[in-house]
């Protein structure tokens, strides 16, 4: 929990920085600004590898994972397609484009792995049925959170050449991904992940500048660092390197970045804030409504599962669906992708807010599975 509660606090306080640095530190805050958004990324590498790490399955029986990879795919289309409506149609003051909102909504699919492995584990439900499939489902939904922002990256850079450049990328990574599956030995302590995700976003980066410095802004050809990452930490053969030092390098790296993407927020409070942000932001209780509504909608999209797994107890599927409301790192990182495209206005707050409510009620996730759990499986407290 305490861990949750710090991601919350450490997104807000970027959130407020975001709005009081500009006006502190004038024209030099451009310059501050490349410096924090390439530290972003950097952490949201190191968070990717790690994600990727736990992607675990037998190839051999691949055909068994079929079924819980499009439960899976549904749990994460669900809740980004009902936020996705309400930001176009029923989000007032919305400036952004339907694509643009498609973009920003997907940030409510993926499910936090790492919050939620962890807080089951440590309600002694690791041996049970409902962690098994969590860990299965919740894998597979940030795998098709990444995949999906393949499209959505096409919709914003429209049908142009370096789209099947993007394409090849994606394909080359999927298929060495899949073949070198948990089979490549290299060192997985955190400073080795910090170093490996310094030299992703080095490589990826450089890509880019040189395209654009090669064919200007509109020929540059820009690939996320979510999919490298994610594919380096699958072909990593996993070793579980135990340790506190290890844990808190870990939490640091996610507390950073949350700070970061809160600090990545446009520019909305303020002087100066109508004309760099240029959107209308209601009144705060409207705004709290609208959160309230997003965070509830997006929730309800994740109680997919409770349709499935019918030879299960109905309480354990409801149990798995509850578990499947935490957010963390990787619906952080897309709003991140989203930002990079310089997409603003009352969607992109929203989010950052919902997530950051999202993150404050996991606790309350937690116990209702644990407690959920403890009726099926007659364990106690």
């Amino acid at each position: 929990m305490k861990k949750v509660f710090l991601f919350s606090v450490f997104l807000l306080c970027g959130l407020v920085l975001s709005q009081v640095l500009p006006g502190i530190m004038g024209d030099s805050y451009s310059f501050f600004e490349k410096i924090f958004k390439n530290l972003m990324f950097i952490c949201l590498a190191f968070i990717m590898i790690n994600v990727g790490r736990e992607f675990e399955l037998d190839k051999k029986q691949w055909r068994s994972y079929t079924a819980d990879y499009f439960i899976a795919m549904a749990t994460a289309a669900v809740p980004w397609l009902l936020v996705a409506f309400y930001y176009i149609y029923l989000l007032p003051h919305n400036d952004l484009s339907w694509d643009k909102s498609l973009l920003i909504s997907r940030f409510a699919a993926p499910t936090s792995a790492g919050i939620l492995f962890t807080m089951l584990a440590a309600a002694g439900l690791k041996k049970e049925w409902i962690y098994k499939k969590t860990q299965v489902l919740a894998i597979f939904d940030d795998l098709d959170t990444i995949l999906l922002m393949i499209p959505l990256q096409i919709l914003m850079i429209g049908f142009k050449w370096q789209l099947f450049v993007i394409v090849f990328v994606v394909c080359v990574l999927l298929i060495v991904g899949w073949r070198k599956l948990s089979a490549v030995e290299l060192p997985q302590s955190w400073k080795a992940i910090l170093l490996y995700s310094v030299c992703l976003v080095a490589v990826v980066e450089s890509i880019y500048l040189l395209s654009k410095s090669l064919m200007g802004s509109e020929g540059a050809i820009h690939i996320e660092v979510l999919l490298p990452a994610f594919v380096l930490g699958m072909v990593m053969k996993t070793m579980h390197i135990e340790g506190r030092g290890e844990e808190r390098a870990g939490s640091a790296v996610s507390y950073v970045f949350m700070f970061l993407v809160g600090m990545s927020t446009p520019l909305f409070i303020g002087a100066g804030a109508s004309a760099e942000s240029d959107f209308y932001l209601p009144e705060w209780g409207t705004v709290a409504f609208h959160v309230a509504m997003v965070t509830l909608l997006s929730n309800i999209g994740k109680m997919f599962p409770l349709l499935f797994y019918r030879d299960r107890n109905i309480l354990e599927r409801l149990a798995l669906s509850i578990g499947m409301f935490t957010r963390g790192e990787v619906g952080a990182g897309i709003i991140v992708i989203a930002l990079s495209y310089q997409l603003g206005g009352i969607a992109v707050i929203v989010s950052l807010l919902s997530l950051v409510l999202n993150l404050i009620l996991t606790g309350f996730f937690v116990v209702a599975v644990k407690r959920i759990s403890q009726k099926v499986y007659g364990t106690k407290e």
